[in-house]
């Protein structure tokens, strides 16, 4: 395996690992901003309700997604093992 190859290889992990994280971290940033103002307008600070607000979308994005999440790693792992045989 040749360097072009190998950066190619990185260059396609960092992309999968983009597209698997990127909505769960964009929804999670989300709602953290969004309980954020709730709680500085109504000035209860209390940090338990944006964790449990933010466990609940992760847990629901993972029901929805974790199929198609599986998916993108197994064809990513079948690329590569393609590349070493």
């Amino acid at each position: 395996m040749d360097i072009n190859r190998t950066i190619d290889v990185f260059r396609d992990g960092i992309g999968v690992a983009i597209r698997i994280g990127a909505p769960i971290l964009l929804l999670c940033m989300l709602v953290g901003v969004i309980v954020a103002i709730l709680q500085a307008v109504t000035q209860i600070h209390e940090q338990s309700i944006g964790f449990v607000l933010k466990l609940i979308i992760v847990v629901m994005l993972l029901s929805l997604g974790g199929g198609w999440m599986i998916e993108t790693l197994q064809e990513y792992t079948y690329s590569v093992f393609d590349l070493m045989l």
